[in-house]
């Protein structure tokens, strides 16, 4: 069965033009702070993802039954309800990444893209567009880490996924011409990236954004 045009646009506008970091603004704290290696930008966007979709689908499942007064609270509970599980999938799995991530796994409970998800779609869409919805962001998130995070570990450790990339022999120190640039794994260069990032999507996006 075809998706409509609705359910293809939940999936597909926030990879691009309705993308909830260079667009929309939101996530940037974590944007920031996790994409020094690749390697934890990755975990923490596929977290993020998995975490939006399933409260996504959660909530809008039990949408009809939530008290108005209430519906934050519910919200925040199977957000927490989640991330606390991922939070002990990943130091029981990957325990050197959830080390790396710190507290910014449990901080993924007051991310504005998970509750902004919720509370302006879930909560009036079907599961299915709300699932949707969530992959959506949470891919759309994960992309930029991505991005930022590739740049910084390659040009600021010379490895990528913590492997090495950049041979020893390039570096002044072996007699070569390189040098890794300090200031990649410094926060502020995290913020100059990212806003790269938003210059270049609005340049190649200039009909979409208003």
């Amino acid at each position: 069965m075809a998706l409509s045009e609705k359910t293809r646009e939940a999936f597909l506008g926030p990879l691009n033009k309705n993308n909830p970091v260079v667009v929309q603004i939101l996530g940037i704290c974590s944007a920031l702070a996790v994409t020094v290696q690749l390697k934890p930008a990755l975990v923490m966007g596929i977290a993020v993802t998995i975490i939006v979709a399933l409260s996504n689908v959660v909530i809008s499942a039990l949408r009809n039954t939530i008290p108005n007064r209430i519906r934050i609270i519910v919200q925040l509970v199977v957000v927490a309800a989640l991330v606390t599980l991922v939070s002990g999938i990943l130091k029981a799995f990957a325990y050197d990444v959830s080390v790396a991530l710190s507290v910014y796994i449990g901080l993924i409970i007051t991310n504005c893209i998970l509750m902004g998800r919720l509370e302006a779609y879930a909560m009036s869409n079907g599961p299915l567009d709300s699932l949707l919805d969530g992959l959506g962001n949470g891919f759309g998130y994960m992309w930029v880490l991505v991005v930022v995070a590739f740049v910084r570990e390659l040009l600021g450790s010379g490895t990528l996924m913590g492997f090495r990339i950049i041979p020893e022999s390039w570096y002044v120190a072996n007699g070569g011409f390189y040098e890794n640039c300090g200031m990649m794994v410094m926060p502020a260069m995290a913020l100059i990236l990212v806003g790269c990032v938003i210059w270049a999507h609005r340049s190649l996006n200039k009909e979409e954004v208003k």
